[in-house]
């Protein structure tokens, strides 16, 4: 069973699953970050669905090099979570299916292309303080709990 985190299913309300992935991309310490400034301004994990007939892996290289301008280096799965919400950019409400990949920065080759993203550099021991949503929140402090 995965975890759930943040609110509940709000009765009544049909929910759509929407798998995606998401990396922790660590160097010296830091962690590298995208905040996003619509709907809801917002500091993520780097990721974010997978479009049909997409493979998971390459879809989280698309979605880190589109959020952050950075090339990665895969590393291991982490661990996944699932939580409920309201997409407004997508007028959906979804069961996200977040899976979580432990990744390595390797090259930045532009800015981010996704329009309101920027990419940041946390400090790991920080980081979980910060992330918007939850179930973030707790994968980033179950990683930087390995290094305390």
């Amino acid at each position: 069973m995965i975890k759930s985190y943040g609110d509940a299913p709000k009765p009544g309300k049909r929910y759509t699953r929407r798998p995606g992935v998401y990396a922790i991309l660590l160097r010296n310490h830091e962690v590298l970050a995208t905040y996003q400034a619509k709907p809801t301004p917002e500091i993520q994990l780097p990721g974010g669905g997978i479009d049909k007939g997409e493979h998971p892996i390459a879809a989280l290289h698309r979605e880190v090099m589109e959020e952050t301008g950075w090339r990665m280096a895969m590393q291991y799965r982490f661990g996944a979570f699932r939580r409920f919400t309201y997409m407004p950019e997508y007028d959906l409400w979804a069961e996200k299916l977040c899976t979580i990949y432990v990744a390595r920065p390797t090259l930045q080759v532009s800015k981010p292309t996704e329009p309101g993203h920027e990419a940041l550099w946390l400090p790991l021991g920080s980081a979980s303080q910060v992330l918007g949503n939850p179930g973030d929140r707790a994968m980033m402090a179950r990683f930087a709990g390995q290094f305390a």
